[in-house]
């Protein structure tokens, strides 16, 4: 008895964790001050896979492109179930873009009770850290809420509160996300807080709010976001050539991440670019994308790879071109960019029946393509509209889900994916919630049709 009373007196001393253990920091230590507290805000941008930026794997370009009509798929694993509408809530893919973010989300949330009321740091410090911290998270969900419809909203690190939450309805995720970009945009300002455009400033917050406005139907909000934006002097439309658009320094970047993983640049060349010429790629441009290019345009002409594989031409995004983190010059994953900014103006004052206005934004947009300006009938809300949405197809095709988002948010999923592939039902407008999460959380409820 005695000898089993000193065992497991040992055992219990070993197991017990010291208050700071040496290969961890506390809270308080890691927002002791501002060169501490900046290694996390560093952590959250940084471009590594399940552990910084959420959307840094290309998950997302991939999975939306292959369920809207831009990508298909050379190989049979699970990824070509986004294709072929027959996502499963097991498919790896599907966990990856449930996944992440809410890893992304804890950073996010992690830094705000760090910073909030603290007295280390100043006024100045706690608005910019938390202005910025808002724009990472609005962005987060506002990816979430398009992919699976009302999701859990977490705003705490508590594992207490959070290891069990119910669906929030799509209306507050996007509520969540209106407060949050407001909020930041009355806490940023003008200028970068530090090199580049990876840490957000004012007009982020107000780029990605005219986007939000836009899919929410508030036309005039996001008339004037995008036209403040637009009109702030600080980005300019990359002219000459297209190539340009997506290097680091692009002076059409609102948002940009640092393209560095590992050996890799950014992984959306990773995804798209072929090992080697004549290699056949794993994701191929659909005939009906690349039918929608015009004679002349040069995006079809610098944005598109080509690879010849027994006589047979096949396409593949060519946006990123730098497979290889070493190569020059360097690229940098775009996330909001001027273009886009011209394009929601034309669409919200197309809305607002502001046809002639909306034309013009899309000519510019043209203009760059190398393309003469638009032929709809500028009396004509519809063919004006047509013309606006043609644009964004060939602007951002394979670009942070905007086709896919675009479908769906537009009424049109149905009528376009149907002419073009087969399998497709309204339920194939969200995905599966992971089977693993309901597993782990019995308050989840799966979406129609999983």
């Amino acid at each position: 008895m005695l000898i089993a009373a000193v065992s497991l007196t040992s055992c219990k001393k070993l197991i017990t964790i010291p208050s700071n253990p040496p290969s961890s920091v506390t809270q308080q230590q890691q927002f002791a001050d501002s060169a501490t507290a900046i290694t996390a805000v560093a952590g959250v941008y940084a471009y590594n896979t399940g552990n910084g930026f959420a959307y840094t794997s290309g998950q997302l370009t991939t999975a939306c492109g292959l369920s809207a009509d831009e990508l298909s798929y050379n190989n049979t694993d699970d990824v070509q179930q986004f294709f072929s509408y027959n996502l499963t809530p097991l498919n790896s893919g599907i966990t990856t873009l449930w996944g992440y973010p809410y890893q992304g989300i804890y950073q996010v949330n992690a830094v705000l009770n760090g910073i909030t009321g603290n007295a280390n740091f100043s006024t100045a410090f706690r608005q910019q850290i938390s202005g910025e911290m808002k724009v990472v998270r609005a962005l987060y969900y506002f990816n979430m809420v398009n992919l699976f419809g009302g999701v859990p909203l977490v705003t705490s690190i508590s594992y207490q509160e959070t290891q069990r939450l119910p669906r929030s309805s799509a209306a507050d995720i996007y509520k969540q996300v209106m407060a949050d970009l407001t909020d930041a945009s009355m806490k940023l300002t003008a200028g970068y807080p530090s090199a580049g455009r990876a840490r957000p400033n004012l007009y982020t917050a107000i780029a990605l709010l005219a986007k939000v406005n836009l899919y929410q139907g508030n036309w005039q909000s996001a008339y004037n976001e995008a036209d403040s934006v637009i009109k702030s002097g600080l980005y300019n439309l990359t002219n000459t050539p297209l190539t340009g658009v997506f290097l680091e320094g692009s002076a059409e970047a609102i948002w940009q991440i640092p393209g560095n993983q590992g050996n890799y640049g950014v992984s959306d060349a990773q995804h798209f670019v072929p090992n080697y010429p004549g290699a056949i790629p794993n994701y191929i441009l659909t005939a009906s994308l690349l039918a929608a290019f015009e004679t002349g345009d040069k995006r079809l002409q610098n944005w598109v790879g080509s690879s010849t594989v027994n006589g047979i031409t096949i396409y593949y995004p060519y946006k990123y071109k730098n497979v290889v983190a070493s190569s020059t010059p360097t690229e940098d994953q775009m996330i909001l960019r001027l273009a886009e900014m011209y394009l929601i103006r034309a669409e919200a004052a197309a809305h607002l029946n502001h046809l002639t206005d909306a034309l013009a934004d899309v000519n510019i947009i043209r203009a760059r393509a190398g393309l003469a300006a638009s032929t709809a009938d500028p009396a004509s809300q519809a063919a004006v509209l047509n013309a606006v949405m043609h644009e964004r197809q060939v602007e951002f095709f394979c670009e942070w889900a905007n086709r896919w988002y675009d479908l769906k948010r537009t009424g049109r999923a149905e009528t376009v994916l149907g002419a073009v592939k087969t399998g497709f039902s309204a339920d194939a407008q969200l995905y599966p919630i992971p089977q693993a999460q309901i597993q782990l959380d019995n308050l989840l409820t799966q979406n129609p049709g999983y």
